[in-house]
């Protein structure tokens, strides 16, 4: 018996759906905080780093205590992916990534 782990049935013949590189958005969510929007850009930026904050898309919640931002970068990997998602989700000041 091999102490390695099998695939699940059919994970062999999945094709990957996302074609590198491609423009990737990601949603960001969090309290609205002065320094979320410069937190979230350092985040991206240290896993994208040609990633223009200028581009960055901002959102208010409909009772203004909340920020939506959406970056959309230029994705290499699905580890920088990976990555970035693993960071921005561990983050202190966001409560949501998509």
């Amino acid at each position: 018996m091999s102490s390695q782990a099998s695939p699940p049935p059919g994970a062999a013949s999945v094709p990957e759906v996302m074609q590198f590189p491609m423009d990737f958005p990601i949603k960001i969510m969090g309290k609205r905080v002065d320094s979320f929007a410069d937190a979230i850009v350092a985040v991206v930026r240290s896993h994208a780093p040609e990633f223009d904050p200028a581009t960055l898309e901002m959102r208010a919640s409909r009772n203004g205590n909340y920020l939506s931002v959406t970056a959309t970068i230029r994705a290499e990997s699905r580890p920088q992916l990976d990555a970035l998602y693993q960071e921005l989700s561990s983050h202190p000041l966001v409560t949501l990534v998509l």
